[in-house]
């Protein structure tokens, strides 16, 4: 069972990965909650799925307009500054989630602000802190990292919508926006031990659009980039059903939102201990391509599914592969991006596999108030797999990429 197991030489090989890590650890737990807890509160408050879709769209507009503008400030300023920055405003974000949420009759304006506060400020967090990552560790420990950060991601996502759902019903909101905000400041005070960075070569052009312009002009160039970026795209958009989920819990009683929340991320959990055997894969674009159809199956059984348990197996079926797809979509990216591109193309990144999501919800939200909640789930998922196909038959280079050749890429 050993080669099943991620390799911990990532964690041997880097103190400063290790605070790192498990600094995103912490905060990974504690957003987790708000995930979980923003939308059911607007759910809570208006009994619309329309709405809870909509704050897709709300937190999709600024992530879009400040990812590339992230990734670029990645690439010229110290990628630690900005991380620790980014932190401390989601902190004051979730202070005025806490306190809107203590009130009698809790306003719904500061959760519209607050889905769009920390989806721009995701957008200036998440390329430092993946454009720092390869600073610390050689190329060679890719594949684990990316296990290693997979499993943290999901492993949270477990946690924290169980203990969301436990913590709304019995304390309120505000009792889990509240602790999010507690773990930002750990985070901040781990962050702040990450020491021993390598510095980096300036680039030599300044700020500008034009050097925000050339993370596209380089991915394409690269077909195996824009293949990740499409398929995962793809996935996201037509079979992201988590704006449902409010809605659907009632067919099984509230306490089943958590349940609903957490299934993927068990599934991704179980992928990612097991990722072993990710190392022993070269044919990354038509794995990524494979298990993005996987993901779409899953989706078609979770909403033709009539029992709890067995809507919660498909869902876990769809985390595990959408967590092979991110394992190996990642590895990709931090083995063969230049180090003075990271920033701005972990932006486009950004964009790529948030967009989905955040607009996807939004179709679900919608599709649901149109044709019913089972046609909007089913019809994603047949239309991911679908797509899927139709990708792979457009990109061949993506699907024939081999990482073996990877001196072709450098």
């Amino acid at each position: 069972m050993r080669h099943l197991l991620p390799s911990l030489s990532p964690f041997h090989a880097s103190a400063a990965f290790r605070y790192l890590f498990f600094a995103q650890l912490i905060s990974s737990f504690g957003s987790a909650l708000t995930y979980v807890v923003l939308p059911f509160e607007m759910y809570r408050l208006t009994k619309s799925t329309a709405l809870v879709g909509l704050l897709g769209v709300v937190e999709f507009v600024p992530m879009f307009l400040l990812a590339f503008a992230g990734g670029a400030l990645a690439d010229h300023f110290e990628r630690k500054r900005l991380i620790l920055w980014a932190e401390s405003a989601m902190l004051l974000v979730c202070l005025l989630l806490t306190v809107n949420a203590a009130q009698a009759q809790p306003a719904l304006w500061p959760l519209w602000v607050a889905a769009a506060l920390l989806a721009g400020l995701n957008s200036l967090h998440r390329p430092a802190m993946e454009a720092l990552t390869p600073q610390l560790l050689p190329a060679s420990e890719m594949t684990a990292v990316a296990a290693w950060q997979s499993l943290r991601g999901n492993f949270t996502h477990i946690i924290g919508p169980a203990l969301a759902g436990l913590l709304a019903a019995t304390y309120g909101a505000q009792a889990a926006f509240g602790i999010n905000a507690l773990t930002y400041l750990l985070s901040l005070l781990m962050i702040a031990r990450v020491t021993g960075i390598p510095a980096l070569t300036p680039p030599e052009e300044s700020l500008t659009w034009v050097s925000l312009l050339e993370g596209w002009r380089y991915a394409r160039t690269r077909p195996d980039l824009l293949g990740t970026y499409l398929i995962d795209l793809n996935a996201m958009f037509f079979g992201m059903p988590n704006a449902l989920f409010p809605a659907i819990a009632e067919r099984w009683g509230a306490a089943t939102l958590g349940m609903l929340y957490a299934a993927p991320s068990v599934g991704a959990l179980f992928a990612a201990l097991t990722s072993g055997w990710a190392r022993r894969v070269h044919r990354h674009g038509l794995a990524i391509t494979l298990a993005a159809t996987l993901w779409g199956v899953g989706i078609i059984g979770f909403g033709l599914a009539a029992q709890l348990w067995v809507a919660l197996s498909f869902l876990a079926v769809a985390g595990a592969a959408d967590m092979i797809s991110g394992v190996f979509r990642m590895t990709i990216w931090n083995q063969t991006i230049p180090a003075h591109l990271r920033g701005r193309m972990a932006g486009i990144e950004m964009v790529s596999y948030l967009s989905g999501p955040y607009l996807g919800n939004a179709e679900a939200g919608f599709a649901a108030k149109l044709f019913g909640l089972q046609v909007s789930v089913v019809s994603g998922g047949v239309l991911c797999v679908l797509g899927s196909g139709l990708l792979a038959l457009l990109l061949p280079k993506f699907i024939r990429y081999d990482s073996r050749l990877l001196r072709h890429h450098r």
